[in-house]
């Protein structure tokens, strides 16, 4: 048996939105591709009202225009 220590791998999801497929590291979400759009709680919110499952990080900048334009916030 190998005595390195395994390194966990991360879960390839499609998008709910677009059905891109992504590297899901929820388990390490900082490093997460999601982690680079920063939502509003009222954006995360608007988001989960919409989806159930993950996003991919363009999607989630696509909503969240469309959040602050209906919103008149741009």
């Amino acid at each position: 048996m190998d005595s390195k220590k395994q390194m966990t791998k991360h879960e390839i999801i499609r998008c709910e939105r677009c059905g891109a497929p992504f590297e899901c590291k929820a388990n390490s979400f900082s490093k997460c591709q999601c982690s680079t759009v920063q939502l509003s709680l009222n954006e995360v919110q608007y988001v989960s009202e919409l989806y159930d499952g993950c996003l991919c990080a363009s999607c989630l900048l696509i909503i969240q225009q469309e959040y602050r334009v209906s919103m008149g916030l741009i």
